[in-house]
């Protein structure tokens, strides 16, 4: 078994101890992005659509950086501070993301570092 830490510049820093992701073999363990701005290291808007495709742009970095792409991704779980924002997050999702889609998780949380509203993990399958 190989493990490979994952880091870019083109995705938010760490915020603490852990890694952007981790490889193991052909499989990348992506942590929890939320809608920071890689360059101020800030949180992009107050709107969760804006944030939601923030999450997923800095998602889509960090697949660049293992040497995959979000279309390689298996499963996504997205954390929601409000669920009544769902279609929203569901909608900008479907902005980056095209059939066969990836399995996923959507559950409400009380809060997200910094004050996120949206924050995604994901598994990603390399070949």
């Amino acid at each position: 078994m190989s493990r490979q830490i994952i880091h870019t510049d083109a995705a938010p820093a760490a915020i603490g101890p852990y890694s952007q992701a981790v490889r193991i073999d052909n499989t990348v363990y992506l942590s929890g992005q939320i809608p920071l701005d890689p360059a101020t290291m800030e949180l992009v808007s107050d709107d969760v659509a804006a944030q939601a495709r923030q999450v997923f742009k800095n998602l889509a970095a960090v697949c660049d950086a293992a040497g995959g792409s979000l279309s390689k991704i298996a499963r996504v779980g997205i954390y929601l501070t409000d669920l009544s924002r769902f279609a929203d997050v569901n909608a900008v999702m479907a902005e980056f993301f095209a059939a066969p889609y990836p399995a996923r998780s959507t559950i409400e949380v009380s809060a997200l570092p910094r004050g996120a509203q949206v924050e995604v993990d994901a598994i990603m399958v390399l070949d």
